[in-house]
């Protein structure tokens, strides 16, 4: 049976992921290119786009605005299943174009040869009030 939420595994991840985030709001581009997995088969659905592959991926994040990128956790779950798979889900705010807005995001991490990449990641915003 596969063990769930070892404390070492999900602190690794929940490492790696405080890695991302602060990737994520500097605009550390090779950071975040390095954190996805380098595959054909990686996903990322955003707010506005559908990406797939490790090309699709770094052609967006080269391509994004570096201003606004700042955004507060609301929630944070990382979960583990054995030593080379997890999730790690959040709930985010932001302001967009002057409005804040409330965000999700989740990522699916597996432990490859090179390390934990992301191989599927989904961020979206709920609808306005």
């Amino acid at each position: 049976m596969t063990e769930i939420n070892r404390p070492a595994v999900v602190a690794e991840l929940s490492e790696l992921y405080r890695q991302y985030e602060q990737a994520l709001v500097t605009n550390n581009v090779a950071t975040l290119t390095h954190l996805f997995w380098d595959s054909p088969h990686v996903i990322r659905f955003g707010v506005d786009e559908n990406l797939y592959g490790r090309d699709e991926v770094a052609a967006f994040r080269n391509s994004r605005p570096t201003v606004n990128l700042a955004r507060q956790i609301l929630n944070m779950t990382v979960v583990t299943f054995g030593e080379d798979t997890g999730s790690v889900t959040i709930e985010f705010q932001r302001v967009v174009n002057g409005q804040t807005r409330q965000g999700r995001q989740s990522q699916f991490w597996k432990k490859l040869p090179e390390g934990w990449r992301i191989v599927s990641a989904h961020v979206s915003y709920l609808p306005l009030n």
